[in-house]
Parts: C-alpha cells; structure tokens; sequence
C-alpha cells in the first residue's frame, strides 16, 4: 500500500500541520536533554500522549473530519510518526509522553485489570512509560538476559540492570523482561512502578537522539503477584511470544522514523544547496527516489503487521532499509551544503547525530537481515 486512503490521508495533514512546533522544542531538548517540561508546551505531542491505546480502554480518541483514530494499527503509526518526524523531530517524539512501547507488551500480554489500570493511568496525566529489554552484558539478547524475578511471599523479588531504555529516567511505570527460570519459556514481563524501593534511574549522555535514554537499576524491588503479565495466558505465549510480536510494529515504527529523517534532510537540501550544474540535481534526485522506495516498503511492512502480527521479515527489511536511508540523507545533504554545514546548519547536524540512532531501534541490521534470511530459508523463496 504505497498510496494512502481519504482516512490516512487526512491524518497525514492533521500531523503535517501540528509538526512545525516540535522543531524549536526539539533544538533546546537537544541543548538541554533533561527537560522533560517541554512537552506539554507542544499540542501534537500532548495529543499523542493519549493515543496509542486500544479502543476499549481509550476515553479521547483523534476526531478530525468524523474520522476516530486511535493510533493502534501500524498502518496509522507509521503515517503518523513518518510525517512528524520529516516536519517536526523524531527525537522529540520518542521522548515525549504516551505508552507505544510499554503499551503493546501491555496490550498483548496483560489481563482486563491490568491493562485497565495502566491505560487509566496514562490518561491521567502526561505519562511517560519504558520498556527495558537491554542489558550492559548481552544487549537484547533474550539467551543472555541476567535480570531475575525471584519468587516471595505474595510476589516476587526483581534484581538487575537495564541499560539504553527509552525514557527510563522519567517514567514512573514501565514493562520490564525478566527470568523466573531457564530458557525461552522462564523469560517474563512484568509492570513495575520506578518509585518502589530498590529502584534507581538515570539519565544517559548521547550524541545524538538527546534525552531519549536512560538506565533502571532494580535491587530486590518487589513486583507483586498482580504485576505480572500473561497470568491467564499458557506458558508458551506470556513470554517471548508477545515480545517478539510487539517488535513487528515497533520495527514500522522505526522504518517511519528514519524515512521521516531522511524526507526532513532532503528538503533542507532542496532550499539550502547552491545549483553546482547538475551535481546537486542528481544527487537529490537520486536520494528522492530511494525515499520513495523505503517509504513504500515501510507502508507495505505496517499493512501486512496489521493483516498478521506475526509478520517478522516485512517490519525487519522495512527497518533496516530505512536505518540505513536515514545516514545516507542526512550525509547527502551535509556534503551538499558544503565542509561548514554542520556549523552552519545546526538542525541539519542534529538530524545527522539523530539518524544513526534508527541503527540501534528494535534490533540491529544484522538481527534484521537473520529475520529476512528465516523467513527466506523457509519458503524458498524470496518473502512479499
């Protein structure tokens, strides 16, 4: 689905129209990365923090010419993040408010009470929430996950580490991947609330994406038996089954915002390059036509996440296509702007900084490339 529909159509205007405002937010986010009082400040990201919830729970859908979104499909997601990342800032949006990583591990995994509980609470108030799968000593590896929930009375004890998670050193609640006992079926998702006892957070210093991540730190933190998600599922799908089909339309999510990075660094060029003959014309040319592809890919990829969540390859290549789109655009332009640009185009340099970031979102190129090469190894043929 390279075109969009009236409904997405419409949405993509309503984005377009509100993402100018996030720029000047973005740049003193960039300068001073702590501050989290930005954000209500910006209508579009005080909007999102109440969407990207299911319906059943949602109390104030998106209304905009009789339409309701509830940007719950990644087909909505993509158009939405893609569009405010090209015209507003993507580093922004990830450290805004709202529930879209948290909130699928929720939605796929948590109960009635629980997922009731947490999207009341999101609802409430401007909400920021996390997600923390990485670890200083295995990444996001799930055969090497150390951090451990250990059984006690009425719960259990969390003790580990977290690193690199989004949002971290704001939320007050979040999902957190833990062991109660060996192999792929011991791995658990908790909720955990970060002003429990035995729980330390902090921000960590980047070059680029400024003020997204931060760290978790649990020592014998107490998770109750109500804060453990997938009770009422089997053992076979409480675990890595709704992690791993969360990461589909995450990886969307990604694919949208490196496209958005890469649409943003190419209309800077377009209004800032000098005609230098036909060099400049082809090499943007060229980088529009590689925008498009992407773009398509990533819409294709949301489609077919929504049509069957279990759809692994689609989100993987649309991810790591636009990982690395992201660096080409935005080094594109800089050559093009000349040896000062990144002095003299400060937004520009952000944005530079910024899309190495998509790199590391949702899994490396490599894990990207093993999901394609499975789902390949499979069919025998090359997956659509």
């Amino acid at each position: 689905m390279s075109g969009l529909d009236h409904r997405l159509r419409v949405l993509r205007q309503y984005v377009r129209d509100g993402a100018p405002a996030l720029r000047t937010a973005a740049q003193e986010l960039d300068a001073h990365p702590d501050g989290s009082t930005l954000y209500p400040q910006v209508p579009l990201l005080d909007r999102l923090a109440t969407l990207q919830i299911p319906s059943r729970h949602a109390r104030n859908p998106l209304v905009i010419e009789g339409h309701a979104y509830y940007l719950t499909s990644a087909v909505e997601r993509v158009v939405f993040h893609e569009e405010a990342a090209a015209h507003g800032d993507a580093a922004l949006l990830l450290s805004a408010p709202g529930s879209l990583t948290a909130g699928m591990l929720v939605t796929a995994l948590g109960d009635d009470e629980q997922q009731r509980v947490f999207f009341d609470r999101v609802q409430a108030r401007p909400t920021w929430t996390f997600l923390a799968m990485t670890e200083p000593q295995g990444g996001s590896d799930a055969a090497n996950l150390r951090t451990t929930l250990t059984p006690c009375d009425g719960g259990y004890r969390l003790n580990g580490t977290k690193r690199f998670v989004g949002n971290a050193h704001r939320s007050p609640v979040g999902v957190v991947t833990a062991r109660t006992g060996p192999g792929p079926l011991g791995i658990r998702c908790a909720l955990v609330d970060t002003s429990d006892p035995g729980c330390g957070t902090g921000p960590i210093a980047t070059l680029g994406m400024r003020g997204v991540l931060g760290t978790l730190d649990f020592q014998d933190v107490r998770v109750p038996e109500s804060g453990l998600l997938g009770r009422h599922l089997s053992p076979t799908r409480r675990g890595m089954w709704g992690w791993l089909h969360s990461f589909n339309p995450l990886r969307c999510v990604a694919a949208a915002l490196g496209v958005g990075i890469a649409r943003a660094a190419y209309d800077y060029a377009r209004h800032h390059a000098s005609p230098q003959g036909g060099t400049v014309a082809l090499s943007l040319d060229t980088l529009g036509a590689r925008i498009r592809g992407v773009q398509g890919l990533t819409r294709h990829a949301a489609a077919a996440v929504d049509a069957d969540p279990a759809n692994a390859h689609l989100p993987a290549a649309a991810k790591n296509a636009a990982a690395h789109l992201a660096v080409e655009a935005t080094s594109t332009a800089l050559r093009l702007l000349g040896p000062g640009a990144r002095l003299e185009h400060p937004l520009l340099d952000k944005w530079a900084r910024d899309a190495f970031g998509i790199e590391y979102m949702e899994g490396t190129s490599h894990v990207q490339a093993q999901s394609v090469f499975n789902a390949l190894a499979r069919t025998g043929t090359a997956p659509r």
